[in-house]
C-alpha cells in the first residue's frame, strides 16, 4: 500500500462526491434526532474544501489536511464542523513529515490523532451513539491491519442501538433508540471511501 498526496487528493474527492450523493440520507437520518441538516452542511464542507482546494492546489498531504479542516471549520453548522475540522486539524499534524503512507498500521495512527482531536473537542466516549463510534473501531482495525467494509458498516449500524449521550439527540433519551447516528454515517462514508482508495 502507498498513499502519497495524489492517492489521498484521489480519496477526498470521491468523499466529496459520495456527501453529494448522500446529501439527503445523511440529513434524513438527522431529521428525527437532530436539526435535519447534517447532509447539507457536510457538503457545503465539502465543496468550501475543493473550492479552496482549486485555489491552493496543496502540495503535501499535510497541507490537503489542512485546506480541509478549514473549510469544514468555516462552512459546516453545527457540532461536525468543529469536530470533523479537529479530526482534520490534528492529521495534519501527524503528516508533517510523511510523504507516503505505507501501511495500514502506518495511517491506523495517523486516524487515531483525528479520532483523539474529536475526543478533545466532544468530550464523548465509545458507545454514545457519536460519530466516534465509528472512529474508533476503524482506528483500531486499521492498526491491526484489518480495516473492511464489514468493520465500518457494523460500526455504523451498532449507532442505531445506543442511546444518544451528547448533542441534541441525548434530549430524546431512549427514543434515539433505532435511528443511525449521522455523524457515524458520514464518517463511514470517509472511511470507505478511503478503503476503495487503498485497494484500488
Amino acid at each position: 500500500m502507498e498513499l502519497t498526496v495524489k492517492e489521498i487528493q484521489a480519496w477526498l474527492t470521491d468523499f466529496t462526491e459520495k456527501i453529494d450523493e448522500n446529501k439527503s440520507y445523511l440529513s434524513e437520518l438527522d431529521t428525527p434526532i437532530g436539526d435535519g441538516d447534517h447532509g447539507n452542511n457536510m457538503g457545503r464542507g465539502m465543496t468550501a474544501y475543493q473550492e479552496a482546494f482549486q485555489k491552493e492546489q496543496p502540495k503535501t498531504i499535510s497541507d490537503t489536511f489542512k485546506v480541509l479542516s478549514m473549510a469544514m471549520i468555516s462552512k459546516v453548522g453545527g457540532a461536525s464542523g468543529p469536530l470533523y475540522g479537529s479530526a482534520f486539524m490534528n492529521i495534519m499534524k501527524a503528516t508533517k513529515d510523511i510523504d507516503v503512507i505505507t501501511s495500514q498500521e502506518q495511517l491506523g495512527k495517523i486516524i487515531e490523532e483525528g479520532k483523539n482531536g474529536i475526543q478533545a473537542r466532544g468530550k464523548a466516549e465509545a458507545e454514545e451513539k457519536t460519530m466516534l463510534d465509528v472512529w474508533l473501531p476503524v482506528t483500531e482495525a486499521l492498526k491491526n491491519n484489518r480495516l473492511t467494509e464489514e468493520v465500518i458498516e457494523e460500526a455504523k449500524e451498532h449507532t442505531k442501538d445506543l442511546v444518544a449521550k451528547k448533542g441534541r439527540a441525548s434530549y430524546l433519551g431512549e427514543r434515539a433508540i433505532g435511528h443511525i447516528d449521522p455523524g457515524a454515517a458520514s464518517s463511514a462514508i470517509f472511511f470507505e471511501t478511503l478503503l476503495t482508495n487503498i485497494e484500488s
